[in-house]
Protein backbone atom coordinates (compact mmCIF):
# COMPACT_ATOMS: atom_id res chain seq x y z
CA UNK A 1 0.00 0.00 0.00
CA UNK A 2 2.74 2.47 0.92
CA UNK A 3 4.44 2.38 -2.49
CA UNK A 4 1.12 2.73 -4.32
CA UNK A 5 0.18 5.76 -2.23
CA UNK A 6 3.56 7.43 -2.70
CA UNK A 7 3.58 6.87 -6.47
CA UNK A 8 0.07 8.27 -6.86
CA UNK A 9 0.83 11.23 -4.60
CA UNK A 10 3.91 12.07 -6.66
CA UNK A 11 1.94 11.77 -9.90
CA UNK A 12 -0.66 14.20 -8.58
CA UNK A 13 1.82 16.68 -7.10
CA UNK A 14 3.74 16.88 -10.39
CA UNK A 15 0.63 18.29 -12.04
CA UNK A 16 0.47 22.09 -11.37
CA UNK A 17 -3.24 22.10 -10.61
CA UNK A 18 -3.59 25.63 -9.28
CA UNK A 19 -7.26 26.19 -8.49
CA UNK A 20 -9.48 25.54 -10.39
CA UNK A 21 -7.30 23.92 -13.09
CA UNK A 22 -7.28 20.17 -12.48
CA UNK A 23 -4.39 19.47 -14.89
CA UNK A 24 -5.49 15.87 -15.45
CA UNK A 25 -5.35 14.77 -11.81
CA UNK A 26 -8.91 13.49 -11.73
CA UNK A 27 -8.43 11.62 -15.00
CA UNK A 28 -5.55 9.71 -13.43
CA UNK A 29 -7.75 8.77 -10.47
CA UNK A 30 -10.76 7.91 -12.63
CA UNK A 31 -8.77 5.55 -14.85
CA UNK A 32 -7.51 3.65 -11.78
CA UNK A 33 -10.95 3.34 -10.22
CA UNK A 34 -12.66 2.38 -13.48
CA UNK A 35 -10.41 -0.68 -13.76
CA UNK A 36 -11.86 -1.92 -10.46
CA UNK A 37 -15.46 -1.51 -11.56
CA UNK A 38 -16.19 1.96 -10.20
CA UNK A 39 -18.87 3.89 -12.03
CA UNK A 40 -17.32 7.18 -13.20
CA UNK A 41 -19.48 10.29 -13.51
CA UNK A 42 -18.11 13.67 -14.53
CA UNK A 43 -19.91 16.72 -13.17
CA UNK A 44 -18.19 19.81 -14.63
CA UNK A 45 -19.52 23.27 -13.82
CA UNK A 46 -18.02 26.30 -15.58
CA UNK A 47 -14.22 26.05 -15.17
CA UNK A 48 -14.40 23.42 -12.42
CA UNK A 49 -14.05 19.69 -12.91
CA UNK A 50 -15.78 17.34 -10.46
CA UNK A 51 -15.64 13.57 -10.22
CA UNK A 52 -18.27 11.34 -8.60
CA UNK A 53 -17.09 7.72 -8.58
CA UNK A 54 -19.09 4.92 -6.96
CA UNK A 55 -18.72 1.19 -6.34
CA UNK A 56 -21.89 -0.59 -5.25
CA UNK A 57 -25.51 0.42 -5.47
CA UNK A 58 -27.03 0.13 -2.02
CA UNK A 59 -27.08 2.00 1.27
CA UNK A 60 -25.20 3.17 3.17
CA UNK A 61 -23.06 5.39 0.96
CA UNK A 62 -19.62 5.86 2.48
CA UNK A 63 -17.78 8.64 0.69
CA UNK A 64 -14.28 10.03 0.60
CA UNK A 65 -14.14 13.72 -0.32
CA UNK A 66 -11.14 15.68 -1.49
CA UNK A 67 -9.77 18.24 -3.91
CA UNK A 68 -7.08 18.18 -6.57
CA UNK A 69 -6.56 21.94 -6.70
CA UNK A 70 -3.80 23.71 -4.82
CA UNK A 71 -2.95 27.28 -3.87
CA UNK A 72 -0.30 29.18 -5.87
CA UNK A 73 3.34 28.52 -5.03
CA UNK A 74 4.46 32.09 -4.56
CA UNK A 75 8.11 32.85 -5.36
CA UNK A 76 9.44 29.46 -6.50
CA UNK A 77 13.03 30.53 -5.85
CA UNK A 78 12.27 30.35 -2.14
CA UNK A 79 11.52 26.63 -2.34
CA UNK A 80 14.30 24.18 -1.49
CA UNK A 81 12.96 21.85 -4.19
CA UNK A 82 10.77 22.87 -7.16
CA UNK A 83 7.17 22.91 -5.86
CA UNK A 84 5.88 20.53 -8.52
CA UNK A 85 8.83 18.13 -8.59
CA UNK A 86 7.51 15.88 -5.79
CA UNK A 87 11.00 15.30 -4.40
CA UNK A 88 11.49 12.65 -1.73
CA UNK A 89 14.17 13.48 0.83
CA UNK A 90 14.53 11.00 3.65
CA UNK A 91 11.00 10.14 4.76
CA UNK A 92 9.45 13.39 3.51
CA UNK A 93 7.63 14.12 0.25
CA UNK A 94 7.92 17.77 -0.82
CA UNK A 95 5.66 19.74 -3.11
CA UNK A 96 2.67 22.04 -3.34
CA UNK A 97 -0.35 20.01 -2.29
CA UNK A 98 1.65 17.29 -0.54
CA UNK A 99 -0.24 17.88 2.71
CA UNK A 100 -3.23 19.83 1.37
CA UNK A 101 -4.37 17.53 0.05
CA UNK A 102 -2.91 15.33 -2.65
CA UNK A 103 -1.22 13.08 -0.12
CA UNK A 104 -4.43 12.18 1.68
CA UNK A 105 -6.25 12.01 -1.66
CA UNK A 106 -3.78 9.36 -2.79
CA UNK A 107 -4.29 7.51 0.51
CA UNK A 108 -8.05 7.59 -0.01
CA UNK A 109 -7.90 6.24 -3.55
CA UNK A 110 -5.55 3.40 -2.65
CA UNK A 111 -7.58 2.55 0.48
CA UNK A 112 -10.73 2.30 -1.63
CA UNK A 113 -8.90 0.15 -4.20
CA UNK A 114 -7.52 -2.23 -1.57
CA UNK A 115 -10.90 -2.57 0.14
CA UNK A 116 -12.70 -3.36 -3.13
CA UNK A 117 -10.05 -5.92 -4.13
CA UNK A 118 -10.50 -7.67 -0.79
CA UNK A 119 -14.29 -7.23 -0.72
CA UNK A 120 -15.59 -7.16 -4.32
CA UNK A 121 -19.16 -7.85 -3.16
CA UNK A 122 -19.13 -5.52 -0.19
CA UNK A 123 -22.27 -4.11 1.39
CA UNK A 124 -23.27 -0.53 0.75
CA UNK A 125 -21.59 1.87 -1.68
CA UNK A 126 -18.11 3.35 -1.67
CA UNK A 127 -17.91 6.78 -3.28
CA UNK A 128 -15.29 9.40 -4.04
CA UNK A 129 -16.28 13.04 -4.47
CA UNK A 130 -13.36 14.98 -5.91
CA UNK A 131 -13.32 18.62 -6.99
CA UNK A 132 -10.85 21.15 -8.41
CA UNK A 133 -12.52 24.15 -6.73
CA UNK A 134 -11.84 24.09 -3.00
CA UNK A 135 -8.93 26.47 -2.58
CA UNK A 136 -10.42 29.40 -4.48
CA UNK A 137 -14.04 30.38 -5.12
CA UNK A 138 -15.60 27.09 -3.96
CA UNK A 139 -18.66 27.96 -6.05
CA UNK A 140 -18.70 25.25 -8.71
CA UNK A 141 -17.16 22.34 -6.87
CA UNK A 142 -18.44 20.24 -3.98
CA UNK A 143 -21.40 22.53 -3.37
CA UNK A 144 -22.68 21.97 -6.94
CA UNK A 145 -22.13 18.21 -6.74
CA UNK A 146 -24.06 18.09 -3.46
CA UNK A 147 -26.90 20.06 -5.03
CA UNK A 148 -26.96 17.63 -7.97
CA UNK A 149 -27.02 14.56 -5.74
CA UNK A 150 -29.79 16.01 -3.57
CA UNK A 151 -31.86 16.83 -6.62
CA UNK A 152 -31.53 13.16 -7.64
CA UNK A 153 -32.53 11.98 -4.19
CA UNK A 154 -29.07 10.61 -3.38
CA UNK A 155 -27.58 11.02 0.08
CA UNK A 156 -24.10 10.50 1.48
CA UNK A 157 -24.54 8.70 4.79
CA UNK A 158 -20.95 8.81 6.02
CA UNK A 159 -18.21 11.04 4.64
CA UNK A 160 -14.50 11.28 5.32
CA UNK A 161 -12.91 14.55 4.15
CA UNK A 162 -9.15 14.32 3.78
CA UNK A 163 -8.25 17.80 5.00
CA UNK A 164 -4.98 17.97 6.99
CA UNK A 165 -6.38 17.85 10.53
CA UNK A 166 -3.41 16.50 12.50
CA UNK A 167 -1.26 18.89 14.53
CA UNK A 168 1.62 17.14 16.30
CA UNK A 169 1.16 13.50 15.31
CA UNK A 170 -0.89 11.76 12.66
CA UNK A 171 -4.41 11.20 13.94
CA UNK A 172 -4.14 13.33 17.07
CA UNK A 173 -7.05 15.50 15.88
CA UNK A 174 -10.23 14.58 14.01
CA UNK A 175 -12.49 17.43 12.96
CA UNK A 176 -16.11 16.54 13.70
CA UNK A 177 -17.54 19.97 12.96
CA UNK A 178 -16.73 23.48 11.87
CA UNK A 179 -17.90 26.93 12.80
CA UNK A 180 -19.98 28.91 10.37
CA UNK A 181 -18.48 31.91 8.56
CA UNK A 182 -20.34 35.05 7.53
CA UNK A 183 -18.90 38.34 6.26
CA UNK A 184 -20.55 41.74 6.32
CA UNK A 185 -19.53 44.44 3.83
CA UNK A 186 -20.90 47.60 5.40
CA UNK A 187 -21.04 51.07 3.82
CA UNK A 188 -21.94 53.94 6.16
CA UNK A 189 -23.02 57.13 4.41
CA UNK A 190 -21.89 60.61 5.29
CA UNK A 191 -21.53 63.96 3.54
CA UNK A 192 -18.15 64.87 2.12
CA UNK A 193 -16.81 68.33 2.87
CA UNK A 194 -13.92 70.54 3.97
CA UNK A 195 -12.46 69.79 7.40
CA UNK A 196 -12.57 73.52 8.20
CA UNK A 197 -16.34 73.59 7.68
CA UNK A 198 -17.60 70.51 9.56
CA UNK A 199 -21.09 72.03 9.92
CA UNK A 200 -21.48 71.65 6.15
CA UNK A 201 -20.52 67.98 6.17
CA UNK A 202 -21.25 64.76 8.06
CA UNK A 203 -18.33 62.56 9.03
CA UNK A 204 -19.34 58.86 8.83
CA UNK A 205 -16.29 57.82 10.87
CA UNK A 206 -17.35 59.95 13.82
CA UNK A 207 -20.93 58.75 13.56
CA UNK A 208 -19.84 55.10 13.49
CA UNK A 209 -17.65 55.14 16.61
CA UNK A 210 -20.34 54.07 19.08
CA UNK A 211 -21.65 51.46 16.65
CA UNK A 212 -18.13 50.08 16.30
CA UNK A 213 -17.88 49.78 20.06
CA UNK A 214 -21.16 47.87 20.24
CA UNK A 215 -20.25 45.61 17.33
CA UNK A 216 -16.83 44.63 18.66
CA UNK A 217 -17.80 44.15 22.30
CA UNK A 218 -21.12 42.33 21.91
CA UNK A 219 -21.14 38.83 23.44
CA UNK A 220 -22.92 36.66 20.91
CA UNK A 221 -22.95 33.48 22.98
CA UNK A 222 -20.87 31.42 25.37
CA UNK A 223 -20.20 28.54 23.01
CA UNK A 224 -20.99 24.98 24.08
CA UNK A 225 -19.29 21.67 24.73
CA UNK A 226 -18.29 21.33 21.08
CA UNK A 227 -17.66 24.95 20.00
CA UNK A 228 -15.90 28.04 21.38
CA UNK A 229 -17.93 31.27 21.63
CA UNK A 230 -18.77 33.09 18.41
CA UNK A 231 -16.10 35.65 17.52
CA UNK A 232 -16.14 38.79 15.37
CA UNK A 233 -13.17 40.49 13.76
CA UNK A 234 -12.99 43.60 11.61
CA UNK A 235 -10.90 42.66 8.57
CA UNK A 236 -10.88 45.90 6.56
CA UNK A 237 -11.86 49.50 7.18
CA UNK A 238 -11.45 52.55 4.94
CA UNK A 239 -12.64 56.13 4.58
CA UNK A 240 -11.39 59.33 3.00
CA UNK A 241 -9.68 60.45 -0.17
CA UNK A 242 -6.14 60.43 1.17
CA UNK A 243 -6.17 64.17 1.72
CA UNK A 244 -5.91 65.64 5.22
CA UNK A 245 -8.43 68.40 4.54
CA UNK A 246 -11.38 66.37 3.26
CA UNK A 247 -14.11 64.93 5.47
CA UNK A 248 -14.94 61.50 4.00
CA UNK A 249 -18.31 60.91 2.44
CA UNK A 250 -18.42 57.18 3.15
CA UNK A 251 -16.95 54.65 5.55
CA UNK A 252 -16.40 51.09 4.35
CA UNK A 253 -16.05 48.32 6.89
CA UNK A 254 -15.68 44.58 6.39
CA UNK A 255 -16.12 42.22 9.30
CA UNK A 256 -16.29 38.45 9.68
CA UNK A 257 -17.93 36.23 12.27
CA UNK A 258 -16.95 32.64 12.97
CA UNK A 259 -20.07 31.42 14.70
CA UNK A 260 -21.11 28.32 16.57
CA UNK A 261 -24.38 26.43 16.69
CA UNK A 262 -25.73 28.68 19.46
CA UNK A 263 -26.65 31.36 16.88
CA UNK A 264 -27.73 31.44 13.24
CA UNK A 265 -26.85 33.69 10.33
CA UNK A 266 -30.31 35.23 10.60
CA UNK A 267 -29.79 36.07 14.27
CA UNK A 268 -26.48 37.73 13.36
CA UNK A 269 -28.00 39.77 10.53
CA UNK A 270 -30.91 40.91 12.69
CA UNK A 271 -28.67 41.95 15.58
CA UNK A 272 -26.37 43.98 13.35
CA UNK A 273 -29.41 45.67 11.80
CA UNK A 274 -30.64 46.47 15.31
CA UNK A 275 -27.29 48.07 16.21
CA UNK A 276 -27.26 50.16 13.03
CA UNK A 277 -30.79 51.38 13.70
CA UNK A 278 -29.95 52.20 17.32
CA UNK A 279 -27.24 54.62 16.17
CA UNK A 280 -29.26 56.05 13.28
CA UNK A 281 -26.68 55.22 10.63
CA UNK A 282 -27.52 55.62 6.97
CA UNK A 283 -26.04 52.55 5.39
CA UNK A 284 -26.16 49.63 3.04
CA UNK A 285 -24.83 46.19 3.89
CA UNK A 286 -23.98 43.14 1.80
CA UNK A 287 -23.76 39.74 3.49
CA UNK A 288 -21.72 36.79 2.27
CA UNK A 289 -22.44 33.47 3.98
CA UNK A 290 -19.48 31.16 3.37
CA UNK A 291 -20.93 28.27 5.31
CA UNK A 292 -23.22 27.33 8.16
CA UNK A 293 -21.81 25.54 11.21
CA UNK A 294 -22.12 21.78 11.36
CA UNK A 295 -21.49 19.14 13.97
CA UNK A 296 -21.20 15.36 13.80
CA UNK A 297 -21.76 14.10 17.31
CA UNK A 298 -20.15 10.81 18.36
CA UNK A 299 -21.97 8.04 16.52
CA UNK A 300 -21.26 5.36 13.94
CA UNK A 301 -18.80 7.36 11.80
CA UNK A 302 -16.91 8.99 14.66
CA UNK A 303 -16.67 5.63 16.42
CA UNK A 304 -15.45 3.91 13.25
CA UNK A 305 -12.72 6.51 12.74
CA UNK A 306 -11.61 6.53 16.39
CA UNK A 307 -11.45 2.73 16.45
CA UNK A 308 -9.45 2.72 13.20
CA UNK A 309 -6.91 5.19 14.57
CA UNK A 310 -6.59 3.26 17.80
CA UNK A 311 -6.05 -0.01 15.95
CA UNK A 312 -3.74 1.16 13.15
CA UNK A 313 -2.00 4.30 14.45
CA UNK A 314 -2.16 3.43 18.16
CA UNK A 315 -3.58 6.84 19.03
CA UNK A 316 -6.87 8.10 20.46
CA UNK A 317 -7.77 11.35 18.65
CA UNK A 318 -9.15 14.54 20.07
CA UNK A 319 -12.42 15.65 18.50
CA UNK A 320 -12.19 19.30 17.47
CA UNK A 321 -14.27 21.92 15.63
CA UNK A 322 -11.68 24.71 15.31
CA UNK A 323 -10.02 26.15 12.25
CA UNK A 324 -11.42 27.62 9.09
CA UNK A 325 -13.99 26.28 6.67
CA UNK A 326 -13.76 23.28 4.34
CA UNK A 327 -15.97 21.51 1.82
CA UNK A 328 -17.31 19.44 4.69
CA UNK A 329 -19.77 22.28 5.30
CA UNK A 330 -21.48 21.54 1.98
CA UNK A 331 -21.59 17.77 2.45
CA UNK A 332 -23.09 18.19 5.91
CA UNK A 333 -26.14 19.82 4.28
CA UNK A 334 -27.15 16.34 3.09
CA UNK A 335 -27.82 15.30 6.68
CA UNK A 336 -25.19 12.58 6.91
CA UNK A 337 -22.25 12.24 9.28
CA UNK A 338 -19.06 14.06 8.24
CA UNK A 339 -15.57 14.14 9.73
CA UNK A 340 -12.15 15.31 8.59
CA UNK A 341 -8.89 13.42 9.03
CA UNK A 342 -5.64 13.99 7.22
CA UNK A 343 -1.90 14.50 7.68
CA UNK A 344 -0.12 17.18 9.71
CA UNK A 345 -1.10 20.74 8.82
CA UNK A 346 2.19 22.41 9.86
CA UNK A 347 3.33 23.20 6.29
CA UNK A 348 0.07 23.69 4.39
CA UNK A 349 0.06 26.71 2.06
CA UNK A 350 3.71 27.36 2.99
CA UNK A 351 7.00 27.28 1.12
CA UNK A 352 8.44 23.73 1.19
CA UNK A 353 5.07 22.10 1.93
CA UNK A 354 5.71 18.46 2.77
CA UNK A 355 4.23 15.28 4.19
CA UNK A 356 5.71 12.28 5.97
CA UNK A 357 5.68 9.12 3.86
CA UNK A 358 5.10 6.80 6.79
CA UNK A 359 2.17 8.97 7.82
CA UNK A 360 0.66 8.60 4.34
CA UNK A 361 0.94 4.83 4.49
CA UNK A 362 -0.62 4.76 7.95
CA UNK A 363 -3.38 7.11 6.80
CA UNK A 364 -4.23 4.77 3.95
CA UNK A 365 -4.50 1.87 6.39
CA UNK A 366 -6.73 3.93 8.69
CA UNK A 367 -9.04 4.83 5.79
CA UNK A 368 -9.26 1.18 4.75
CA UNK A 369 -9.97 0.09 8.31
CA UNK A 370 -12.71 2.72 8.49
CA UNK A 371 -14.39 1.09 5.49
CA UNK A 372 -14.09 -2.28 7.20
CA UNK A 373 -15.70 -0.89 10.34
CA UNK A 374 -18.59 0.71 8.47
CA UNK A 375 -19.34 -1.91 5.80
CA UNK A 376 -18.16 -5.26 7.10
CA UNK A 377 -19.62 -5.27 10.62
Amino acid sequence: MKNNIIELAQNLIRRPSISPDDQGCQQVIAERLEKLGFNIEWLPFNDTLNLWATHGNSAPIVAFAGHTDVVPTGDESLWTYPPFSAEIVGDMLYGRGAADMKGSLAAMVVAAEEFVKANPNHAGTIALLITSDEEAAAKDGTVRVVETLMERGEKIDYCMVGEPSSTQKLGDVVKNGRRGSITGNLYIEGIQGHVAYPHLAENPVHKAVLFLHDLTTYQWDNGNEFFPPTSLQIANIHAGTGSNNVIPGELFMQFNLRYCTEVTDEIIKNKVAEMLAKHGLKHRIEWNLSGKPFLTTPGKLVNAVVQSLEKVAKITPQLDTGGGTSDARFIALMGGEVVELGPLNATIHKVDECVNLTDLATLGEVYQQMLENLLNQ
